[in-house]
Order: C-alpha cells, then structure tokens, then sequence
C-alpha cells in the first residue's frame, strides 16, 4: 500500500477569531453535505515544500468539519525523483531532453504505486505531476470504482510549459474529474477535464511556523545562528533551484551591503526529499557567496531549521526576499506578509498576487531592482511597517488555510452534485484569491 502520514487534530472553531463569524459559518455549511466522505490526498512527499506544509494542515481541518479524510504519499526511488524533477521544471518552462528512458522511468514507478493503491474513497486529490499517472493505471489494472471524483492538483506554474512534457502527461489527466490550479494564467488550455478550478494555496495562522512568537525568543533563535538582532537582516526562505534564484539574490545582497555595511544575509534552505538538485544549487551559493561572514546559508536538515526557527528569522527580519524567476505561488511569501513583514518579490507566479507594488511590499525583475527596493525599505522604516501592516490584513482576507478549505469544499460539493463527466471547455469557477473572504 501507499504511505500513511500522520497528521494532528486541528479544530475549525480555533480559527474563528481570526477569520469572523460568517466566514467559519459558511465552511460548516458548505461541509454539512459532505459529512462522513472520505477523502484521500495523494503526493510525493511528507517533508519540505509547500504541498506537504499545506495537507498537514488542510487534511486534519477537513476531518475538524466532519469529513473522513486521509494523506498518503507514493513510493519513489533516486532515479524516479531525478525525473519528476525535470518534469517539474519542464511544466515550468525549462528545455529538456526526454528521453524515452526517462518516460519509462516515470510509467513504472506510476504503475508500481498504482498496483499499491488500496481503498474506497468518495475523492482523491492527486497533487503534482510525481504521481498524475495513478487514476490511468488504476482503471487499466481493472480498478472500477465508479463512486470515485478525482482531482488533479497542479501546484506549479504550467503558463509555459515544454509542449513535449506536456503533451505526454496531457492523456494521463484526461480521466480526472476536475483539475485545481492556482492561477488563471496557470491553466493549459488543452485541459480536458469537465470542471477546472482556480484557488491559490494558503498559510496556517494556528502552526508553530505562524503563531505569534516573543522578542527573546526571536533574539535566542537569531543569535544562535550567529546572527545580530540588532543589525539589520534580509532573508529568503525557500528550495534551492533555479527558478528561486539565489545567486541573484546575493548579488542584490552585495549591491545593498554597498550602501548599508552592517547588513545580514540569511537563506533558510528547504531540501526536499523529491528535489534531488537542490544540493547542487546549495552548493554553488555557497561558493558564490565566498568568505563573506554575514552570509549565512543554512539547510533545514543539516541546522535543524524548523517551524519556530522560520518563524523567528521571519519575524525578525527587516526585509524578505522572494525573487523567483518562476513561482507557483510562494508560501514564503504568505508567511512574510502574515508576520507584518515586508517583501521584495519577483514578477512571477502568485507572487504578484500576493505582493501589491507598493502596498505590502515591491515587485522586482534584476538584482539591481532588487537591491534599490531593498535598500530603500531598510532605509526607510515607516515606509516599511506601513506595507507590513497592508501585508498582513492582506494575508489575512485572501490566504490563510480556512480560505482553501472552504474552495476544496465547493469543489467536493459540485462534483458531488454534478456525477457524470460532461466536459464543455475550461471553467474557471473559483476567484483567482482577490474576493474577500478567508
């Protein structure tokens, strides 16, 4: 069978204070005819990433409303997450050379999961490439459970996907029932499935990473990785890979570092077990960044980052950065605009979404654009707390988890009520994020 992974309770009501009565109200309306369903999430791993952060607290809210849900992952090896890597980077607009090795490397493993698959579920929610093929292989291995929904979750930024990659994985989605995208622009228009929907993902305001943490704390943690508390500090937490653009950002860094000498540099690095590239990227910022001591590069598993430890670096911050080339959304962003904190971030993905030029931070597209926004935010504090404060009620209306299990609801809702397949082109039936309503 698939892996379980484990998540802890959460309760719905907890959140009420934080996203208002109506709000909440409409959620346990939206659940009442969906109690007792049962509901699977399928995806490649349980640690590092923002689809993993997200089902640890999306699958235990679900089962807060009355749902029966579940989170499992598929088995992989180092050449399978080799692979799923360039599809992940080619669905994201990157030139690469498939090979009909490489395919088959992804069939099989897709064939092994499926034959591992077990159970009856009302919906699956397959999320990301790694595992698209599973609904095709389970129905050709005689799998007949017509009761079923399934849904594939695209998490990434397919605007201009490598016609090859996508051609080839196209008829693996042709049998889900609906597709879930971020953005819009995000949606492939030779999409075939019956109902095809927009919601941007969400942050916890309840998890350890997002709670509200103390100023001691914020100090011991900072002080603890050799950094200052009281010079200023520029952070940018994600993966290490190209389109997150690290060696960018330390040339943004020295351009800054030029104008403000006792500024610091930190890059929190999750290394994710379905990335197998990212200590390649690890390495060659660690090279470029050179002997500079307020550089500080630090991996999650080698210094034992953590949720507290995100927090506090985000907290104390003075700037964050997020100059992605490419983006599918950018959680760290979410997490950054939640804390009140400014962000310097790239014209990419959901970004733009999140980042309102000149209302909760700036948008950038070079180092050197970079560098003057940065700049002028640690130069100008008032500047700075203002677009924090816009950023955080921002956050709060649009992007916190809530949000995003009242959008999987209404999508479980009309699936439940629409039954058979009837495609008639792509419908987007949810807002892109810019309605109120948490």
């Amino acid at each position: 069978m698939l892996t379980q992974v484990e998540t802890f309770p959460k309760i719905l009501e907890d959140y009420r204070p934080i996203i208002g009565d109506e709000n909440a109200d409409e959620i346990c309306s939206l659940a009442e005819s969906l109690n007792g369903a049962k509901v699977l999430h399928v995806n490649a791993t349980a640690f590092g990433g923002g689809v993993a952060e997200l089902l640890y607290s999306l699958v235990p809210l679900m089962n807060s409303v009355g749902l029966n849900a579940e989170w499992q992952i598929i088995h992989g090896d180092g050449q399978f997450y080799d692979v799923t890597k360039q599809l992940h980077n080619s669905l994201q607009g990157a030139q690469v050379d498939w090979t009909p090795a490489m395919w088959k490397i992804w069939r099989d493993y897709n064939v092994m999961n499926a034959e591992r698959f077990e159970g009856d579920y009302d919906f699956v929610v397959v999320h990301d490439p790694q595992p698209a093929g599973l609904l095709r292989f389970l129905r050709e291995g005689g799998h007949r459970n017509g009761g079923t929904r399934w849904v594939w979750r695209c998490h990434i930024d397919s605007t201009d996907a490598q016609p090859e990659a996508w051609n080839y994985i196209a008829p693996y989605l042709e049998p889900y029932d609906a597709a879930i995208f971020t953005l819009k622009q995000f949606i492939n228009k030779e999409i075939s499935n019956s109902e095809v929907w927009v919601t941007p993902p969400a942050i916890d305001p309840l998890s350890p990473k997002n709670t509200p943490i103390s100023q001691e704390t914020v100090n011991e943690v900072l002080t603890r990785y050799n950094i200052d508390p009281e010079r200023p500090l520029i952070i940018q937490a994600s993966r290490m890979d190209v389109w997150k653009d690290p060696i960018g950002v330390l040339e943004a860094y020295f351009q800054v570092k030029k104008r403000i000498p006792q500024l610091q540099m930190a890059f929190l690095v999750a290394i994710a077990n379905d990335d197998p590239e990212g200590w390649d990227y690890y390495n060659e910022t660690v090279e470029r960044a050179g002997d500079d001591p307020d550089v500080h590069i630090l991996p999650n598993i080698v210094h034992g980052i953590g949720d507290i430890e995100i927090n506090a670096f985000q907290t104390g911050s003075n700037v964050v950065i997020q100059k992605s080339l490419r983006e599918g959304f950018g959680l760290a962003v979410t997490e950054a605009l939640w804390k009140g904190r400014p962000v310097v971030g790239g014209r990419a993905g959901g970004i733009p979404l999140q980042v309102l030029d000149g209302e909760t931070g700036f948008l950038v597209g070079s180092p050197a654009e970079c560098a003057e926004r940065t700049a002028y935010l640690l130069e100008n504090p008032e500047t700075s707390d203002r677009l924090g404060r816009q950023g955080r009620e921002h956050a709060r209306q649009n992007f916190l988890i809530t949000r995003y299990l009242r959008d999987y609801l209404r999508v479980f809702k009309s699936l439940q009520q629409n039954g058979e397949k009837l495609y008639a082109g792509v419908e987007v039936k949810a807002s892109s994020g810019s309605s109120n309503g948490t």
